[in-house]
């Protein structure tokens, strides 16, 4: 099975996709240790042992990954066959993907009662806080949407094949 995956979406590919084993757990108890002390229910040190555990499962993963024979092809996030243009791109997409994810990490673990309220008492300070927050969640929707056209566009001109005789035609 793991061949299978590490062929088909290439050494890189599967260590990005394969990350979600640990990232997931790791990410349950960042959000728990945040609500635990508040409603005593949420246990983040469960959390915290099942993603170190899952790290470790992770890098022995890739240990192995060197060993595994993979044939000769363009893959979509195969560090070694992108351009430069594809990797920059790529960053930033994923950059943006992080911002995004930490705003809704931090949305799903504030309590947002007071800031309603404040905002109907029609404070500025609050009103000005939630155009903020919401500002920045639309900028981080447009950057990925931007930035992932622009590592398509990347990656469909690194798969256009070269075309030795339209070079010899022009002279």
């Amino acid at each position: 099975m793991m061949n299978g995956l590490v062929e088909r979406y290439g050494r890189t590919g599967f260590a990005a996709i394969s990350s979600v084993i640990w990232a997931v757990p790791m990410a349950a108890w960042a959000g728990s240790s945040d609500l635990s002390p508040i409603d005593k229910t949420a246990y983040p040190w469960v959390a915290l042992a099942i993603g170190l555990v899952m790290l470790a499962v992770w890098i022995v993963l890739l240990t192995r990954l060197g060993k595994i024979s993979v044939s000769t092809r363009q893959r979509r996030l195969d560090l070694g066959q992108m351009s430069a243009q594809e990797k920059r791109w790529t960053l930033v997409c994923a950059a943006f993907i992080t911002g995004l994810i930490a705003w809704l990490n931090a949305a799903a673990t504030v309590d947002w009662g007071p800031l309603g309220y404040a905002i109907g008492a029609g404070k500025t300070g609050p009103i000005m806080l939630a155009i903020g927050l919401a500002a920045f969640a639309v900028v981080m929707v447009a950057g990925i949407v931007f930035s992932a056209r622009n590592a398509n566009r990347a990656y469909a001109l690194r798969l256009r094949p070269s075309r030795p005789d339209a070079a010899e035609s022009a002279h």
